[in-house]
């Protein structure tokens, strides 16, 4: 039995496939899901039609050209090529029938195959997305739980100490124009004190040199009477 993963892998596998039988105007393209009892070993059969050989040659060589190169996946047998009025693409998980119209509806696989379920390309596509959908949200589901040690981390990454710090320069600062202050409140009465002190010197110079301006004068005259 196949698992989940494996089984999402085929129907990658088989989506790719018929996107091949599409881009190459394959008719009336289905996917038949077969049941696990009644399959066997393969999961799906797509079915595809063409209106000449040319056209089945040509969608076969591109399902197997795109499964080779996207996923490096080889057919496990090819049958019916040299003909091309029924090609088989055995993949083993998945098999591959391209017919011409008139051969499909002689031999209705679908109906031989009544307890499949038959899906279009579309609604193939449609489930799987849905199916894909759900894996991603399951996996971020799990991702939180394991992300929440790495949140509970940061805070403990936070330097303290520099927080701290920074009130400190803030204090020196301030300080320095209080400093500044005091400096000049102490320089501007010394400067005022010694003002006063240059005017009281200047007066005692002028009374000594009156006196002896005066002496001479007096002199001059009492000579000059004297002589009269």
């Amino acid at each position: 039995m196949t698992t989940t993963q494996e089984h999402q892998q085929i129907r990658i596998l088989v989506q790719a496939a018929a996107a091949a039988c599409e881009d190459k105007k394959g008719e009336d393209t289905r996917i038949l899901e077969l049941d696990p009892i009644d399959s066997g070993l393969s999961d799906f059969f797509l079915v595809t039609s063409a209106s000449n050989d040319r056209q089945t040659m040509a969608i076969a060589d591109e399902i197997e050209y795109r499964l080779k190169k996207d996923f490096g996946v080889y057919a496990n047998s090819v049958e019916g090529r040299r003909k091309g009025d029924w090609i088989l693409l055995d993949y083993v998980d998945f098999v591959v029938h391209v017919f011409l119209a008139e051969r499909r509806a002689f031999y209705d696989i679908e109906r031989l195959r009544k307890s499949a379920r038959p899906l279009s390309p579309a609604e193939f596509d449609a489930e799987l997305k849905a199916a894909l959908a759900k894996k991603t949200l399951a996996v971020r589901k799990k991702a939180p739980a394991k992300a929440k040690p790495a949140t509970n981390a940061k805070p403990a990454a936070i330097a303290k100490p520099v927080t701290k710090a920074k009130p400190a320069a803030t204090k020196t600062k301030a300080a320095s124009p209080k400093a500044k202050k005091a400096v000049k409140k102490i320089a501007v009465p010394a400067k005022k004190a010694v003002a006063p002190a240059k005017k009281t010197v200047v007066p005692t110079k002028k009374a000594a040199a009156k006196p002896t301006a005066k002496k001479p004068v007096a002199k001059k005259a009492a000579a000059k009477k004297s002589k009269a």
